[in-house]
C-alpha cells in the first residue's frame, strides 16, 4: 500500500515512487519520490533523477514557476514517461532542484485516489 511521507512533510503527506523513462532509448530510473498533490497545476520532476536518463532539455523552453510564498524561479523543460499505476503518462514536465518531485494535476486528472489520511496511505480507487 503506497504511503504517506513523514519524513520530509509535517504533516505527513501522501506520496508515490513513480519510474521514468527515456522514450527514445527506453532508459530507466525507479522509485523517484513525488509527493501527490492536488493544489500543483503541473508535475515537477527531480533533475537528479531525469539527467540519469539522458532526456535533452527542450532548447529555449523555461517555465516561470511561482511558489506561495510569491518566490519566482525558472524551471527547464523535457519530455519524458512518466510510469505511474501501470499507466505511462508522455508529456512535458518541469525540472526542480529538489531530491523529491511533485505529482500536479496533469497527471492527477487521469486517476481515482483514495487518500486515507487517518492510516497515511493511500490507493487507487476502481470506478
Amino acid at each position: 500500500m503506497p504511503i504517506y511521507d513523514a519524513t520530509h512533510c509535517d504533516p505527513p503527506a501522501p506520496a508515490a515512487q513513480v519510474m521514468l523513462r527515456n522514450p527514445h532509448s527506453g532508459a530507466t530510473v525507479s522509485d523517484v519520490l513525488l509527493l501527490l498533490d492536488t493544489g500543483a497545476d503541473i508535475t515537477l520532476l527531480p533533475r537528479t533523477a531525469v539527467e540519469q536518463l539522458g532526456v535533452p532539455l527542450l532548447a529555449g523552453q523555461r517555465y516561470e514557476l511561482m511558489g506561495f510564498d510569491g518566490s519566482k524561479s525558472f524551471a527547464p523543460v523535457v519530455i519524458l514517461d512518466l510510469l505511474f499505476l501501470q499507466r505511462a503518462f508522455r508529456g512535458r514536465y518541469l525540472l526542480i532542484e529538489e531530491e523529491r518531485g511533485i505529482m500536479g494535476r496533469d497527471i492527477l486528472n487521469h486517476v481515482i485516489l483514495l487518500l486515507d489520511g487517518p492510516r497515511q496511505q493511500w490507493s487507487e480507487h476502481a470506478p
